[in-house]
């Protein structure tokens, strides 16, 4: 990996777009610090103990880096975003026209990204709008008045402010994935997290159980370690091309294989699955009903509620992805059209039974790697008096997401290489 960043640095195009990579993640930072007009900071400062500890406004605020307990203009982060394309990917398979532009190719895609976009700036200021009343509620059980002059203009003020945050920050992560190193969503998730890992290292090391204190670095490289050898992990599948006949020459022939990664997925399904889970958590938050309170206490991140509903969302959403990504089908068709086949399998219909059986087969344990993962430290902390600062999901997206930038990087670098061998 530092082999890797080294080499990058020293390719003019591939330092350029590091550099508008790291400016467009320090512009998010910065934003993450300005607070939102029409905020009395003092009086936010002074609810930092309703965002403590591993609350459902904590897990929000671990993901928009910080900026929900200031109340700061990118205070929804990117969540809307990733709800949004949620909802969008779910209806897709129940709409017949959105999956009809889905298989239009580039500009049936490109219409349902605008879409997407739509319904983000929707749910972006339905969301700024219940954090408004929320703090205002915090604000009055503590006698402090977080909206300045509270009233209809101020609040469209502040609604208007926060929607134009989350639209900047989709912005932000569009141009790195066009201009930049590409996965722009998932860095600004990325950087969301690791703006946390002072804290995360404070706490560690002010912690008063001194085994904890001790054992925590290496539980958290052998989970790293865990994390990266399945990730890396893949089935090969043997394929042979047969030879063919061209004009009055013999081409093709030879052998190669077709790699099936154990999770095809990635960290997605564990982003989505998180995105889903904080749904009826936030709803109690933002609700004065009895109920809703209910709803709330039942769905604490800590609670075994909470780690059922994520891991089976993890499982679902893993295999779902897998299936949108990696079509047999069309695999087998590819294979067929340029002369391959996979050794004692027939081509077409049965090639794509065998891949189809073979994913089927690598998604499950993919699948429960991946739950188990996002799980095992909040079982820790149930089990035990330690306090973890990152979650499993945290961890897993970091991971993920560096595995991914790395790869990015390489496949750069050897486009690069051969363009210099061929000229």
């Amino acid at each position: 990996m530092l082999a890797t960043l080294i080499g990058s640095l020293r390719i003019a195009d591939i330092r350029k777009k590091l550099a508008f990579t790291a400016a467009m993640l320090a512009l998010y930072r910065i934003g993450s610090y300005v607070p939102a007009p029409g905020i009395n900071v003092d009086a936010v400062e002074s609810l930092s103990d309703s965002f403590a500890g591993s609350n459902v406004l904590g897990f929000l605020n671990l993901f928009s880096g910080g900026s929900l307990q200031r109340f700061a203009i990118f205070a929804l982060g990117i969540m809307p975003y990733i709800t949004a394309s949620i909802i969008m990917q779910l209806m897709q398979v129940v709409l017949p026209s959105l999956e009809k532009l889905r298989k239009e190719g580039e500009v049936g895609q490109q219409k349902i990204t605008q879409y997407t976009r739509y319904l983000t700036v929707g749910l972006s200021f339905a969301q700024s709008i219940g954090y408004v009343f929320l703090f205002r509620s915090f604000g009055a059980g503590t006698g402090a008045e977080v909206v300045d002059g509270f009233n209809f203009a101020t609040v469209l003020v502040i609604v208007l402010t926060l929607t134009a945050g989350s639209i900047l920050i989709m912005w932000f992560g569009e141009l790195i994935t066009q201009r930049g190193i590409g996965n722009g969503i998932s860095l600004m998730i990325f950087a969301s997290i690791v703006a946390g890992l002072p804290q995360g290292i404070s706490a560690w090391w002010t912690n008063p159980d001194q085994i904890f204190k001790v054992m925590m670095p290496f539980m958290a490289l052998a989970i790293i370690a865990a994390i990266v050898y399945i990730q890396e992990g893949q089935r090969r599948i043997p394929v042979q091309y047969a030879k063919r006949v061209v004009g009055r020459r013999m081409s093709g022939g030879g052998s190669t294989y077709l790699p099936l990664r154990v999770n095809m997925a990635g960290v997605i399904p564990v982003i989505f699955a998180a995105s889903i889970m904080a749904f009826p958590p936030t709803i109690g938050e933002l609700s004065q009903a009895g109920w809703a309170s209910d709803i709330a206490a039942l769905f604490n991140p800590n609670g075994a509620a909470f780690l059922i509903g994520q891991s089976l969302f993890i499982i679902v959403f893993t295999y779902f992805y897998t299936a949108v990504t990696f079509n047999p089908v069309e695999q087998a068709d590819n294979l067929n059209k340029y002369g391959g086949f996979i050794p004692g399998v027939r081509p077409g219909r049965p090639t794509a039974e065998f891949l189809d059986r073979i994913l089927a087969r690598l998604t499950l344990p993919g699948a429960l790697y991946l739950a188990a993962v996002a799980a095992l430290p909040t079982i820790l902390i149930n089990q035990t008096s330690a306090n973890f600062f990152f979650g499993g999901t945290s961890i897993l997206i970091v991971v993920g997401v560096a595995l991914d930038t790395m790869k990015q990087l390489e496949a750069q670098m050897m486009m690069r290489n051969y363009e210099g061998f061929l000229k």
